[in-house]
């Protein structure tokens, strides 16, 4: 069984590698305006009348009786003019135990500062984690955060992200009720982007996720990154994820 599930894997991974290939060869148009890094939220916000559409794909690459995972978070963003975004995730998981909660995750930011000028933006905003389908164990609890970014001006000039971020009303024992936030985007060539960020803590946030990013048409693109917890053996997932702005 565990020989079978590595040739599937194998294989999905190889089909994967050959369509990254050849989107490629497309020519990107526009780019978009990214509400997440990967895991962290950026400062830029939807621009008013324009829907966010993202699709997220996180696995722990093993067998579930070894304890691997699939996790599967579509998303919407609505921007609602006013430098004002909001919109809702929903997250579900396939693992070895059944009847996975299935979370559902409004949220909203606002871009309280930008300056095209010297390349600084800041926003804040937040997000209520809620559980919808088996609610058994859950908690449902807000997260509000803080962001600033900065531009550096020159052809493959990189942004830097920097922030903090607070839990409120979750339940006790569950880690870190807050911390930093830490992004960073480095153009490689005009269409890839080497993207890092970071959750500190100790919690279900905690995580650096490494990764590159594509430009693609129609003011989409493609992130692959790993995600590598604070803490916690085999603590880590394969992050993928598709956007578009439209």
């Amino acid at each position: 069984m565990e020989q079978k599930y590595n040739m599937l894997r194998t294989k999905s991974i190889v089909w994967a590698l050959c369509a990254l290939f050849a989107i490629t060869f497309f020519e990107s148009r526009t780019t978009r305006a990214q509400s997440t890094l990967f895991n962290i939220p950026s400062t830029d916000v939807v621009a008013k009348k324009k829907t966010y559409f993202e699709f997220d794909f996180v696995s722990h690459l093993e067998p579930h009786q070894s304890g691997g995972f699939q996790t599967y978070v579509p998303r919407v963003v609505f921007g609602l003019g006013h430098r004002l975004e909001a919109g809702v995730n929903v997250t579900f998981t396939d693992a070895l135990a059944p009847d996975q909660p299935v979370e559902l995750q409004p949220n909203i930011k606002y871009q309280f500062y930008t300056n095209e000028t010297n390349g600084v933006s800041a926003s804040a905003g937040g997000i209520l984690y809620t559980t919808v389908a088996h609610r058994a164990g859950t908690d449902t609890f807000g997260l509000l955060y803080t962001v600033v970014s900065k531009k550096v001006k020159a052809k493959y000039g990189p942004r830097l992200t920097g922030g903090g971020y607070g839990l409120v009303g979750r339940a006790k024992g569950q880690g870190n009720d807050g911390g930093a936030i830490v992004g960073y985007e480095q153009p490689l060539a005009k269409k890839l982007t080497f993207v890092a960020d970071w959750f500190s803590g100790r919690n279900r946030f905690g995580y650096v996720t490494p990764g590159l990013s594509l430009a693609l048409p129609r003011a989409s693109a493609l992130y692959a990154g790993y995600s590598i917890g604070n803490f916690g053996r085999k603590n880590n997932a394969l992050f993928v994820y598709y956007g578009i702005t439209f």
